[in-house]
């Protein structure tokens, strides 16, 4: 019966979760840095941070948020304070000794709580998620469409999230791929702190519509 609103849910959400953002910055960059263990764990915060967005959707929280410009601003510059800390410390990045040592050295660095947390508050905090997930369950989604069924679409939209930044992970904590990046080492941190700052940046001068 809810096929087709699930159907369009699932291909709003993949359009979504494919464009590149502070999710998939953070992503690849603790997948290149610190291995899959890591970029994994950070996946999994991303995905998780999916049911804080489908919870507060669901109690209509989202919606005050998005009325309230005061909340919204608060949302909006902790998100990029967050972005603005973790782009400044890829920023300072300095040359690697050597490659192989390296990609040792930093892959035992990385606690999974701390790439888990990395990636849960990047999603959780980003003010673009609360807005698509409000316009998701107001919009696309029929308010009358019963509750557990809304519910069994957070579900999925957490697990498919996960699974497709896991993909990422995967893809980028390579062994082949790492030490390409690793030969650049340093410029490659530079040039993602640059774009995790820039992400913040824009993020700060969202107006809320």
């Amino acid at each position: 019966m809810y096929w087709t609103e699930f159907l369009t849910v699932a291909l709003i959400h993949l359009l979504a979760v494919a464009s590149p953002g502070p999710d998939f910055a953070v992503v690849v960059r603790e997948s290149v840095t610190h291995g899959r263990r890591a970029g994994t764990w950070t996946a999994l915060g991303v995905g998780t941070a999916i049911f804080l967005h489908v919870g507060y959707s669901l109690l209509g929280i989202g919606l005050i948020v998005s009325q309230s410009i005061v909340l919204f601003n608060a949302l909006k510059w902790a998100a990029a304070a967050y972005l603005l800390y973790i782009g400044y410390k890829a920023l300072r990045a300095q040359p690697a000794k050597t490659v192989t040592d390296d990609l040792h050295k930093e892959a035992g660095e990385r606690t999974a709580r701390g790439a888990f947390t990395s990636g849960f508050v990047t999603n959780g905090l980003n003010p673009k998620a609360t807005l698509f997930f409000l316009s998701l369950f107001t919009v696309v989604i029929n308010p009358h469409t019963p509750l557990a069924v809304q519910a069994g679409y957070g579900i999925y939209l957490a697990a498919a999230t996960a699974t497709w930044f896991c993909l990422v992970a995967m893809l980028f904590s390579q062994q082949r791929v790492r030490a390409g990046f690793a030969r650049m080492g340093h410029w490659f941190d530079r040039t993602m702190g640059a774009v995790l700052i820039a992400i913040g940046v824009k993020l700060a001068f969202t107006e809320m519509h």
